[in-house]
């Protein structure tokens, strides 16, 4: 099994290169945004309760989350592997999700970190939220989400560095360019 953490703040195109990654590796994409976005929309008790967090660019509380990526992995036996978008984001999640692949006899392989500045982010984010009416991302609510971003879940990338699991991508180009990058990380 091998699997892989795509990593970056919002807006960094984490979500459409997964879905590229997943396909060309033929690995099992899980986004804990999609999850959520699902969960919201069929109006779940889950997806209440996670909509208000959301909503505030805050981050969903480990509990519900572990509880979610093991009823997501769980329905995927026999993968070639996972591909994590969207988690861990704090070093607690990291941790837990060390112990959820341990049950599956597998750890995580490479983290590949795409690196955007700041403007660029909020540049796309209100560009994407234009397009797609996402109410998440309103010009406050991307700051918020840069600033928890920046505290919590960039130092994840000191983590994976000590472990020899980092690779830092630039996250600015086209598509292709970007993910021939990734594919690039990858394949070393």
């Amino acid at each position: 099994m091998y699997n892989i953490i795509i990593f970056g703040p919002p807006g960094s195109g984490k979500g459409t290169q997964s879905t590229k990654l997943a396909d060309k590796y033929h690995l099992t994409h899980i986004s804990t945004g999609d999850i959520f976005r699902s969960e919201i929309r069929a109006k779940s008790e889950l997806g209440l309760k996670v909509q208000g967090i959301i909503e505030k660019g805050e981050l969903v509380p480990d509990e519900l989350l572990v509880d979610l990526l093991r009823s997501a992995m769980d329905k995927h036996p026999g993968t070639e592997g996972f591909l994590f978008d969207g988690y861990p984001r704090t070093i607690r999640q990291a941790h837990d999700l060390d112990t959820l692949l341990a049950g599956y006899h597998a750890s995580v392989d490479v983290v590949l970190a795409l690196e955007v500045d700041d403007e660029e982010l909020m540049q796309r984010l209100l560009k994407r939220a234009q397009i797609e009416g996402r109410k998440d991302d309103t010009g406050e609510v991307i700051a918020n989400r840069l600033r928890v971003y920046h505290s919590q879940t960039r130092p994840l990338m000191d983590l994976y560095e000590a472990r020899g699991k980092l690779r830092s991508v630039n996250g600015v180009g086209s598509i292709e360019e970007i993910f021939a990058r990734l594919c690039e990380n990858i394949n070393k």
